[in-house]
């Protein structure tokens, strides 16, 4: 299984030997959707001193690791791309993995960015120097430092391994959806599959047997077990095949694939209205929700009540799927609603004694999003970690990208930049504007360096978090992956879309500390 990294040293005293290193303007740490982005613009901007670099061996981020069958998007395709970059041949309305992976690689194509790239690189250590106003990169590929430094890692790239007594035991295949062990034979197999979230319902319905090489998946397993912790609501999936004459029309007719996406967006904004302001909005949601359950599961009272949330549509991510809950209803199926006691060597003790024998483990437990190992390896002006900083008070961020103590450092969807409804490459572009509108400050300017103040931060985040208040994620009567240590939910933005795209198109160098070039390192000044 894999291993969260291991914490980084920061014995070193700081008038050890330095390593040589190179110097970029810019660096950005990953290659996904969100790294990506802020590659192409700083090359659209005429910024050629920066450098990607990407722990992967290609662009891809999550779309590159998460390999499983059945995997795909939940945001319809005509949205789920860069708005410069539309793709007419997207095979379905909702698009499979390796579409979305080969659409990333042939953008990378495009814009030439592989000289822009060091792959099969992991950041070990990226510290501020404050006397030479600058970061300090270690890597297993060399050392950098860079004038600014961009994290694009996303929220879903390390994969969330439960603490299950003895799993370390069990002489079978185990592994993460995110890291598929495509070598593990599971046909005919005993597989136990743990969770119940977005990875899950695509995998178990494409593993489970009967049609399941025509759900993208491969020859079906003997047994499924479903360990569920919490029933997830799931609507209907309405995915179909696009035409070959609608892919020709999308090519050939100008404006009509632009025209289509945007009636997508706006569709799916409108899903805000009962998400941040009005969850009562939901309860007709909610109803086609429980009727996707009778429609699937039409003869088992039992299953149906155990697959029936017991908290408000919306309060945790809707799901979409058809197949899910057909899947639960067949005889080589079991859904397990008792929690895990322990592992052994070729079982799974229940808490209720039960001892079920399985082959094969196939967890689906999500990822660490509010307390990512990368957090730990980020260390700002005062020398403490990143996640030392939100352990204290929970994930802030000024506009979802700027940290205070962590200088001339943004992030590409930071926190609160999450969404429940729509696409992240929407997201994520509104970051990449406010990078680019950051950097053409520092030049304008003459900027050496730009800290958010933390009055700017705090405010920013004390009017954020009155407002989701308000929102289904609060009053929903749940507990999610979106809430933090501190019970705050430090992952989505609890508004429209919109509003986010026009709060972060230029950079609000008023909100900032900032230090002009040729300045001593203790002169700060407040730019209005």
């Amino acid at each position: 299984m894999t291993q969260a990294p291991a914490r980084p040293d920061r014995s070193t005293p700081r008038d050890a030997a330095e390593p040589q290193r190179r110097h970029l303007g810019v660096l950005v740490i990953g290659s996904g959707f969100a790294g990506l982005g802020a590659a192409i613009r700083l090359r659209q901007d005429g910024r050629e001193d920066f450098l990607v670099i990407e722990r992967g061996s290609e662009v891809g981020g999550t779309w590159r690791d998460n390999t499983y069958p059945g995997a795909a998007c939940d945001v319809p395709s005509h949205l789920y791309s860069f708005s410069f970059e539309l793709n007419p041949a997207w095979s379905r309305s909702f698009s499979p993995q390796p579409e979305i992976q080969d659409y990333l690689r042939s953008v990378a194509a495009k814009y030439d960015l592989a000289d822009k790239h060091l792959f099969d690189t992991e950041v070990t250590l990226a510290r501020w120097d404050g006397a030479q106003r600058r970061w300090l990169v270690d890597t297993t590929n060399g050392a950098f430092s860079a004038d600014v430094l961009v994290g694009a890692v996303g929220a879903l790239a390390e994969p969330n391994l439960p603490p299950i007594k003895g799993i370390e035991t069990f002489q079978g295949k185990v592994f993460h959806t995110a890291r598929w062990n495509h070598d593990a034979e599971l046909a005919g197999k005993r597989v136990a599959l743990i969770g119940t979230g977005a990875s899950a319902i695509q995998v178990g319905p494409a593993i489970a047997g009967r049609d399941s090489t025509a759900r993208g998946g491969a020859p079906g397993v003997a047994h499924l077990d479903v360990y569920q912790r919490t029933a997830p609501w799931v609507m209907p999936r309405h995915d179909r095949a696009y035409s070959r004459l609608e892919k020709l029309a999308y090519r050939r007719v100008p404006g009509l694939q632009r025209l289509a996406r945007e009636a997508i967006y706006w569709g799916r904004e409108s899903f805000m209205l009962g998400f941040g302001y009005r969850p009562q909005i939901l309860q007709l949601a909610q109803r086609v929700a429980e009727r996707n359950i009778a429609k699937g599961i039409p003869d088992d009272a039992e299953l149906r009540a155990a697959v029936t949330p017991d908290w408000q549509i919306g309060c945790k991510r809707i799901l979409i799927s058809n197949t899910w809950y057909p899947m639960l209803a067949q005889d080589n199926v079991e859904l397990v609603t008792d929690g895990i006691a322990e592992i052994r060597e070729n079982a799974i003790v229940g808490t209720d004694g039960t001892v079920r024998e399985v082959d094969a483990i196939v967890v689906a437990t999500g990822f660490h999003v509010t307390d990512s190992p990368t957090f730990e390896r980020i260390v700002g002006a005062d020398g403490r970690t990143l996640a030392q900083v939100w352990a204290e008070h929970g994930q802030q961020a000024f506009r979802g990208a700027a940290v205070h103590g962590f200088p001339n450092m943004l992030f590409v969807v930071g926190p609160n930049t999450g969404l429940g409804h729509s696409s992240m490459v929407y997201m994520i572009e509104s970051h990449v504007n406010y990078l680019s509108s950051a950097l053409e400050a520092m030049q304008h300017r003459e900027l050496a360096t730009f800290d958010v103040r933390a009055d700017a931060q705090r405010e920013y985040n004390a009017a954020l978090q009155r407002h989701m208040k308000q929102t289904i994620w609060t009053t929903g009567g749940c507990a999610s992956w979106y809430l933090d240590a501190h019970g705050n939910n430090t992952t989505l933005w609890p508004a429209f879309t919109f509003l986010f795209r026009r709060r972060t198109r230029r950079f609000d160098v008023a909100a900032y500390d900032t230090t002009p070039r040729g300045a001593g390192r203790d002169v700060r000044t407040v730019s209005a």
